[in-house]
């Protein structure tokens, strides 16, 4: 029996086997797909140029139930180009269906694996793109993609943890999620307090368990803690915090994974005083302090947004050292809305720009928030 399968001690004294089934790798994933093809292909119903490698590789973290539906979702495409919407009672040419890799790239689309990276929710946590914030955000993010190799490829680091922490609106969120996606691992998912607002503590650490749990079960795995204050429940006054689900995450910050899989844990925090002082900083192989923009950087990030005239660049640059770069997008957004609204379509595509006086206007409504 391998690691993937135990024992369980059923409440009548039975004793049973219960085995884990792991989702299938590239080349089982691609046997499956041969499997389910099989019969198309020697039917010549399979176009030239689908190239089952290819979808092997495209379907990271499908079942084999999900590949099979994927197959059949392609056929269905393929039929419907046959269909005629004048006649349906028109019968279908057998001998000239063929099922594309359009078809499958399509079904792909369609069908979407229960189990695997949070594409759209990473995403949102970057709705501002990334754009470059200087010197020393550009460190911080190769440092986090060289513990990515080194989680890849190292035989004794099944387990990396990194602690991004920094002000607020500095973009710690926003790096971790570029992490996670320029990653390419299987399995990628944040975990964040508003995902789960109104539960008990004791649901809240069910939650974060099975996220663990679900990442065990990938070969590369990426799980982002996203403002660990907030899952922590922490109040400045008292101070008071959830030892429930502190003591949840810490054990599972230490627990190293199976056999043969590997995780890294990101972890995003606005309170570092806070986690350092109960110990949980300990937990963490690295820290990254995420700044703010100095002049030098804001001044790249307003050159990189083409949304003010040239001579008024440094200008409003000056005005922005110490900015989180979150707040500085808001910031552009408000004073590309004009002075009357309903600018920023001609803002953005470069008609008009900016104008340094109501930059400053924004400015000081931002300052006092």
């Amino acid at each position: 029996m391998d690691s993937n399968s135990w024992l369980t001690l059923m409440t009548r004294g039975r004793l049973e086997v219960q085995i884990e089934i792991s989702l299938p790798d590239e080349n089982g994933r691609l046997q499956i797909l041969q499997i389910h093809t099989n019969k198309m292909k020697e039917s010549s119903f399979l176009a030239p140029d689908v190239n089952l490698q290819e979808l092997a590789a495209r379907t990271k973290n499908y079942s084999g139930a999900e590949l099979e539906g994927v197959v059949k979702s392609a056929v269905s495409y393929a039929l419907n180009r046959q269909l005629s919407l004048d006649d349906l009672t028109k019968p279908v040419d057998e001998e000239s269906i063929k099922v594309t890799m359009d078809d499958f790239l399509n079904a792909l689309h369609e069908i979407i694996p229960a189990f695997g990276a949070s594409t759209d929710d990473l995403e949102r946590c970057r709705l501002n793109g990334m754009v470059d914030c200087g010197d020393r955000n550009k460190h911080i993010y190769q440092r986090a993609m060289l513990l990515v190799e080194q989680v890849k490829v190292s035989k004794g680091s099944p387990l990396v943890t990194c602690l991004l922490e920094g002000p607020s609106g500095s973009g710690k969120t926003a790096l971790a999620a570029t992490v996670g996606i320029d990653s390419d691992f299987p399995y990628v998912k944040i975990v964040s307090a508003e995902s789960m607002i109104g539960l008990h503590e004791s649901t809240k650490c069910a939650q974060i368990v099975k996220v663990f749990e679900d990442a065990y079960k990938s070969p590369l795995s990426i799980i982002v803690l996203d403002d660990i204050e907030r899952l922590l429940e922490y109040v400045a006054i008292g101070p008071r915090f959830s030892n429930i689900i502190s003591q949840t995450l810490l054990v599972l910050l230490k627990r190293l994974p199976p056999k043969g899989k590997k995780l890294m844990v990101i972890g995003t925090t606005s309170e570092v005083g806070f986690l350092d002082s109960i110990g949980f900083c300990d937990n963490f192989s690295v820290t990254y302090n995420v700044p703010t923009l100095k002049t030098s950087d804001a001044k790249k990030v307003l050159e990189q947004l083409h949304v003010f005239a040239n001579e008024d660049v440094d200008t409003a640059a000056e005005s922005l050292n110490d900015m989180p770069i979150k707040k500085l997008c808001m910031l552009i957004e408000m004073a590309a809305q004009g002075e009357h609204g309903g600018d920023s379509e001609a803002i953005y595509s470069g008609k008009e720009k900016i104008k340094i006086s109501h930059f400053y206007d924004c400015l000081q409504d931002i300052v006092r928030c």
